[in-house]
């Protein structure tokens, strides 16, 4: 399976991660996000730019402003791969498993 890497370069940064934590616990606003971080407004902005080109937030317009969501789909792709390298995973220590019990016997 291939995978676009940029939802998981997108989470390597620190305060880009809590950004999206907050994101995950409940749609918010840049100035609601701001509150909750120790950044400036502009930086948070940077951040959500980030998130949205690595398909892991989208925005919805709300008035003057946008609330930030999850991206299902970003998200997804994401698990998917996730998912097929945990399959892969549990299937080599399957068979590593079955050649030490073939070898004992």
């Amino acid at each position: 399976m291939t995978y676009d890497y940029r939802q998981m370069a997108a989470l390597a940064d620190p305060t880009r991660r809590q950004v999206f934590e907050l994101i995950v616990q409940k749609p918010r606003s840049v100035a609601e996000l701001t509150r909750s971080l120790p950044v400036s407004q502009p930086a948070v902005s940077q951040h959500l730019k980030a998130l949205r080109d690595a398909n892991l937030v989208r925005a919805e317009a709300r008035g003057a402003s946008n609330v930030y969501h999850i991206d299902p789909n970003g998200l997804g792709e994401m698990r998917a791969w996730l998912d097929s390298i945990w399959t892969d995973a549990l299937g080599s220590f399957r068979e590593a498993i079955n050649e030490s019990v073939e070898a004992r016997e």
